[in-house]
């Protein structure tokens, strides 16, 4: 299938304000035909596989377990949205894809990198994002930003955790940067949101 369109996606650790970028890159009408999907998820068969995945209550699943379910959700979203979509011509972005699986199950986890690159590999078909803007934050001002929300199963995992998986985007970004592009998300929305879309205008060329 041939690939017209462009693939960007947003990473980071829990509470450095992917989601919240990602409502503003589109309802701010910075760029046409842009098609959005969130990780695990994005599909009626990937959403279930969500739901299992950020129980709180499925305390017991082992890591390796959790790395073949994320994968599952995204080979499907793959076959199903993105690929369509990039042929079409449309800009899809993603909240969390690839290095997600690195930074969580590899980094903060401990498994095996190189499973988890083949792993990658395979439920995707070795499609990789155009551009990858990692929003970095300490972990402690990610927890502050969440509040009171009640967290999910991988958010309730602890500072520590957190730390492991922000090293892991770190030196994921420092392996590929040309595709990763690190942002300090500590900032005002606004100085975030305006890197952002500086960072996309250049790939897209507007």
């Amino acid at each position: 299938m041939s690939r017209n369109g462009a693939f960007i996606s947003l990473e980071g650790i829990d509470g450095a304000g992917k989601t919240s970028l990602r409502e503003l890159l589109i309802r701010g009408n910075y760029f046409d035909n842009i098609i959005s999907i969130r990780e695990p998820g994005g599909t009626y068969i990937s959403e279930q596989i969500r739901a299992i995945l950020l129980d709180a209550r499925n305390t017991g699943m082992a890591p390796r377990t959790e790395a073949l379910l994320y994968a599952a959700a995204r080979s499907q979203v793959v076959e199903e949205i993105i690929r369509p979509a990039l042929a079409q011509g449309q800009l899809v972005i993603a909240d969390r894809y690839l290095d997600s699986t690195i930074a969580y199950q590899g980094y903060g986890r401990g498994l095996d990198l190189d499973f988890l690159i083949q792993l990658n590999h395979l439920c995707t078909g070795g499609l990789k994002p155009d551009l990858t803007l990692l929003l970095d934050i300490d972990p402690r001002e990610g927890l502050r930003r969440r509040g009171e929300e009640k967290p999910d199963r991988l958010e309730q995992e602890g500072i520590i955790f957190q730390e492991k998986v922000r090293q892991g985007y770190l030196e994921i970004a420092a392996r590929e940067p040309e595709r990763v592009k690190v942002i300090n998300a500590g900032r005002e929305q606004s100085e975030v949101l305006a890197e952002a879309v500086e960072y996309l205008r250049e790939l897209v060329g507007e």
